[in-house]
């Protein structure tokens, strides 16, 4: 099986495992835990500690751009008052974070394999006996 990196996109969007496609990358019924590993192909999902870093700078760069931008573009057009922007700017600096934190998980692990697809397992073909299935 050859994973293109088509596959890995859309792996990506839809929070399923990138090597495989059939694993979820979050526990059943919990919001915020990860799965250590894919339940069905066993691809580890954090390579090392601070792995998931550029995850929380996709966080903040798509609420930064996606939410405050505007928020702050349309107080300085006058359509809406100061206080109203700050509350706005407040709240949404506060919840947009936690309505994209799967995603942005997901995103980490979509881009990682998107620029190096040959770390995927199911791309590697056969493994050296020592090597670690894991890298």
């Amino acid at each position: 099986m050859k994973v293109t990196q088509g596959q890995v996109i859309a792996r990506g969007l839809t929070h399923c495992c990138p090597n495989c496609g059939g694993g979820r990358l979050f526990k059943e019924g919990a919001l915020f835990q990860l799965n250590d590993e894919c339940p069905d192909c066993h691809l580890r999902f954090e390579k090392d500690d601070g792995f998931f870093l550029g995850a929380m700078s996709l966080n903040y760069g798509v609420t930064l751009v996606g939410f405050l931008l505007p928020v702050l573009l349309i107080w300085y057009a006058g359509w809406i008052g100061g206080r109203l922007a700050v509350g706005l700017a407040i709240g949404g600096s506060l919840v947009v974070p936690m309505l994209l934190y799967r995603s942005s998980r997901s995103w980490q692990l979509m881009l990682y394999y998107f620029f190096l697809p040959q770390h995927l397992p199911a791309n590697r073909g056969k493994l050296e006996a020592g090597e670690d299935e894991n890298i």
